[in-house]
């Protein structure tokens, strides 16, 4: 029995949960669907799937191998998809994801280091969130990401991190604009704009229990996917946002003040699968690393003396890296 062909079939049908709509999107009669469920419950010894008179359901084994299958899949991909490489002897394409709000800068400079440093490699940028690159890599469709952590590593090789200090950002007439820095606990009573949480949750939970340990509770939550719309936002009087300095760069009628003892921090990192690796993940990982930590923004000029750099780099070993 072709094991990865009948996987394949079983996940289109526990996706549509109704044989002939699965059948239909894979081009086949129903009867030979039906067929090779049943020859890949009898290879398995347990029922996939309750075939009631008017619907289809996953059993308990259905559900197991649902999840199961993904992972055998995708793992297959990658091994597949290395040894082409190895068999040609190219680098082939490097399918990597970088977050929306990645500059321009750091895009062309890091595109630039790898053609020099991998003639002949094709390299296919992808603008995604965190939680779309997770998804991605999981799936084997996605060779290396730039994720914000917190994130889960399980499986993951991580590369250097950049740290980039986050401030307020609030209208240049508010009455906080008038302090050089402020506190969490100073922004109570107003609304915070961030970023929607299913872009990158883990970090998200993280930022709001930070505000909320400082005394800071936003009254409203409204979420942004871009600077032009968060400031947007906040001269709307829908808020302050946690930001970073750069956030402000384009909107002269906004501002951004730091935190006192910066409390709060945006962690960049280069993520990519322990298991059949693209050769050239890990060379994507490291000069990301270094070209989003020589380009972060400077210290201003009221904090350059005796103060924290906005922003650090976190070196992580991986076993067996």
């Amino acid at each position: 029995m072709d094991l990865s062909k009948h996987l394949r079939y079983f996940l289109t049908v526990a996706e549509e949960l109704h044989f002939s709509r699965a059948a239909a999107i894979l081009g086949m009669a129903q009867p030979p669907l039906s067929q090779a469920m049943r020859r890949l419950e009898d290879e398995l010894g347990v029922t996939l799937f309750d075939r009631l008179p008017r619907e289809t359901a996953l059993t308990a084994a259905g559900h197991a191998l649902r999840d199961e299958a993904r992972e055998f899949l995708a793992a297959e991909q990658r091994l597949r998809t290395l040894m082409s490489t190895i068999r040609d002897g190219t680098l082939g394409t490097l399918r990597a994801g970088v977050p929306p709000e990645t500059p321009a800068a750091v895009l062309g400079e890091l595109l630039r280091r790898l053609g020099e440093q991998a003639p002949g490699l094709d390299v296919d940028l992808q603008e995604l969130t965190t939680a779309e690159q997770l998804e991605l890599l999981a799936a084997a469709r996605l060779d290396v990401g730039l994720v914000h952590q917190p994130i889960d590593e399980v499986d993951l090789h991580t590369g250097p991190a950049t740290r980039t200090r986050l401030g307020v950002v609030l209208p240049r007439t508010s009455p906080l604009a008038g302090s050089s820095e402020l506190e969490l606990s100073d922004l109570a009573g107003h609304g915070l704009v961030v970023f929607p949480r299913a872009t990158a949750p883990a970090w998200h939970d993280h930022l709001l229990a930070v505000c909320r340990e400082q005394g800071f509770t936003p009254s409203r939550v409204r979420h942004a996917r871009n600077p032009e719309f968060l400031c947007g936002l906040v001269l709307a009087g829908q808020g302050v946002a946690l930001d970073r300095e750069s956030t402000t760069r384009r909107e002269p009628r906004v501002t951004w003040r730091p935190l006192t003892g910066d409390p709060l921090w945006q962690q960049v990192t280069a993520v990519w699968p322990r298991r059949s690796p693209h050769p050239a993940a890990q060379r994507f990982a490291a000069l990301a690393g270094e070209i989003l930590a020589s380009t972060a923004t400077p210290p201003s000029p009221e904090r350059a003396t005796g103060a924290s750099a906005p922003w650090s780099v976190v070196f992580h070993t991986a076993p067996g890296v």
